[in-house]
């Protein structure tokens, strides 16, 4: 998951207007991570359709979200987006409403993926990935395997200066609300004051604040044990087999990244021809094995080499058994709320 820092559209206002794209006939224009998708799926996209596919770049949620809520979402097509994004998408009135006959790939995927919670039916959003957040630590130096939120938010001495926590609001507050038995999108100002004083603690036991090269400190020694979105983990197995993934007893959120179809995007044929062809089984399949992210696409994950299963255990995660965690939604907002508890968390001393 290549992602986040908050939700609440109210801090995206004032972001500078984005120049919109020319579109032309026969072209669409959609928006992703990088790395994302195959790096040749524009070109065998157009061999196969007649339509030119341009791909603009976008490092965060936060960084599409604020080019298409000042522009209205001109310029682009299709969006990926993490779902609480695509849930202020459609609030907003810009993510367009999917036609399901325009799409029959949508049978290759699992029926949990039509009962995601933040769009049920897939009314406005289609699933591209998902998969869980949890705890990644060297088994062979962590001397008792941790299956606690607890075991990083406080560690045992020797943990101490070796562990490590995402930065990203959503995550960070996660964990603390999880291990306090809360929702992962409790806004009560009261509760969110708990999170606050037990991350704060946390803090003071951390290595270092880290979204990117967290499994590299892990690969290195330099950490023993990390918060990590379950893909990410699976980099560093590649590295050292030694490495271990498991989401804690107290449980995970539940994290989709999803495609959405602008609203008013003159291409709306186009644009559903190119979601039909993501949900092909051999992109889904691709996806699973080089982002190293479980897909939805029940076609894509059956035509995976069972010995990846076995070498990344987290791939193998049933569908009902990730509908069991929940997911981020949008908090509207309460994110502002949020995002002033992770402020003082991360200014603390």
């Amino acid at each position: 998951m290549i992602r986040t820092v908050g939700l609440a559209v109210a801090l995206l206002i004032g972001v500078p207007a984005f120049s919109a794209v020319a579109l032309a006939e026969g072209k669409i224009v959609i928006s992703n991570w990088d790395g994302y998708m195959p790096k040749d799926l524009p070109e065998k996209f157009k061999a196969e359709t007649g339509i030119e596919l341009e791909v603009a770049v976008h490092a965060t949620n936060e960084d599409i979200m604020g080019k298409v809520v000042a522009s209205g979402g001109k310029g682009y097509d299709v969006l990926f987006v993490s779902s609480p994004f695509a849930e202020a998408l459609a609030k907003l009135g810009i993510a367009g409403k999917i036609d399901h006959a325009k799409i029959p790939n949508l049978k290759n995927l699992y029926p949990e993926a039509a009962a995601l919670k933040h769009d049920p039916g897939n009314q406005f959003s289609i699933p591209y990935a998902w998969g869980t957040t949890g705890l990644c630590y060297r088994s062979d130096i962590v001397k008792d395997a941790p299956d606690s939120w607890n075991d990083l938010l406080k560690p045992d001495e020797a943990l101490k200066g070796k562990t490590t926590m995402l930065s990203t609001d959503r995550w960070l507050m996660g964990a603390g609300e999880l291990a306090l038995g809360m929702s992962v999108n409790e806004t009560d100002p009261a509760k969110l004051e708990q999170v606050k004083t037990l991350l704060t603690d946390a803090k003071k036991t951390l290595l270092a604040y880290d979204d990117t090269t967290f499994y590299s400190k892990l690969v290195s020694g330099e950490a023993h044990l990390v918060q990590a979105w379950d893909g990410w983990c699976n980099y560093g197995i590649t590295e050292n087999d030694k490495i271990k993934y498991v989401v804690p007893k107290e449980g995970s959120d539940l994290w989709v990244d999803t495609m959405v179809v602008v609203g008013n995007s003159p291409n709306q044929e186009a644009a559903h021809k190119f979601i039909d062809y993501i949900l092909k089984p051999e992109t889904g399949k691709w996806v699973a094995e080089n982002i190293m992210y479980k897909v939805p696409n029940k076609a894509a994950m059956d035509a995976l080499d069972k010995g990846m299963l076995e070498k990344y255990p987290n791939l193998a995660y049933a569908p009902a058994d990730l509908m069991k965690y929940e997911q981020l939604r949008d908090l509207g907002d309460g994110m502002k709320t949020f995002s002033k508890v992770v402020t003082e968390v991360m200014s603390a001393k």
